[in-house]
């Protein structure tokens, strides 16, 4: 599915600060006409899995798609099922004339610092992690608000006063999203019970194996859980199993997956990597990039929680305007997640 141009202006708008694909803005409040932006050759490395994966490899292919049909310009891709073969995807993508070269998962840090400095003509950008090199662009989220959020809702749904959490694996990513899910819930009702685990310690197995995650969530269920926030990329699939099997609700992320199996899923944690490619390559193009760190939040709209059709009947008004309240909050500063990550 190819992304709205409409929605996804919308949804950006703030994030990339009013650039638009075709004319962005200089720093110094001048706009750049079609005369001089620069060629783009994007190329990208996705996350070990499937390209659509529903999530996270996903919205970065809208954003690639939705840049090629707004610019005509072709995008390169490479998919793994290992972090080994990065260096070999980068070169190939390289010698394919790629120019901007985009990584999809935190664990390609060490293998995107080797590439950029192999191939220093070359510009990087690293999705959920960061890795130092003047033409790498590393661009990470406060997935801790977005969690908050959903998990004021998860605790506004519960009925029996527990709920739970299944990561992939025990990183410091998935503790920033267990940390706010958890933070929300108990300011919503300090009473709640967060129950948390994981599907294996090797994240580039663990986001994959849909089984095991279908066996943490029925142990999650089975310790009184009737709510569980599923972060484990294609393995959510197993976690929206057991809670559909179990009559109890799931939670999405990094997508909206409240259509996989409407009626189980409450809502789904949305984490715009579209967001994230669109901008980098919209500065590419306006002949603005810049290395170093990017950080995006719900000020940036690049975080937040998703109802539509498919979950509005198991979201009131009051429920819906509690998440708005506290997204509110969060945007203006009234609210700070801790980051859980950082000292």
């Amino acid at each position: 599915m190819i992304l709205d141009r409409r929605r996804l202006l919308a949804g950006i708008s703030l994030a990339v600060a009013g650039l638009s694909v075709m004319a962005a803005a200089d720093p110094d409040g001048a706009t750049r006409g079609v005369d001089d932006e620069v060629p783009v050759r994007p190329g990208v490395v996705y996350a070990l899995g499937d390209k659509r994966d529903g999530g996270f490899n996903e919205g970065a292919l809208h954003a690639l798609e939705f840049f090629r049909n707004e610019t005509g310009e072709a995008y390169l891709e490479a998919e793994l099922q290992s972090v080994d073969g990065f260096g070999g995807a980068v070169d190939g993508l390289v010698r394919q004339g790629a120019n901007l070269i985009i990584a999809v998962g935190f664990y390609y840090a060490d293998a995107v610092k080797m590439c950029a400095a192999a191939h220093q003509d070359v510009r990087f950008v690293l999705v959920d992690g960061v890795a130092e090199g003047p033409n790498i662009r590393s661009i990470v989220f406060r997935e801790q608000e977005g969690a908050y959020l959903v998990g004021v809702l998860a605790a506004l749904a519960s009925k029996s006063g527990t709920i739970g959490f299944v990561g992939a694996a025990d990183v410091p990513l998935m503790q920033k999203f267990a940390a706010g899910y958890a933070a929300g819930a108990r300011a919503t009702r300090p009473e709640v019970t967060t129950l948390v685990d994981y599907v294996g310690t090797d994240p580039a197995v663990a986001f994959r194996d849909r089984d095991r995650a279908a066996e943490v969530a029925r142990g999650l269920i089975g310790r009184g859980a009737d709510v569980v926030f599923a972060v484990a990329g294609e393995a959510n699939l197993g976690v929206f199993q057991a809670a559909r099997e179990a009559e109890t609700l799931a939670i999405g992320v990094d997508s909206n997956q409240n259509g996989v199996v409407p009626g189980t899923i409450l809502t789904s944690m949305l984490k715009r990597v579209d967001i994230a490619v669109l901008r980098s390559l919209d500065d590419m193009r306006a002949g603005v990039w810049s290395a170093g760190l990017v950080t995006l939040g719900v000020r940036e709209h690049a975080v937040g929680w998703a109802i539509d059709d498919n979950n509005r009947p198991l979201v009131t008004p009051e429920m819906e305007e509690a998440v708005e309240t506290a997204r509110r909050a969060i945007a203006d500063g009234s609210i700070t997640v801790p980051d859980p990550t950082r000292p």
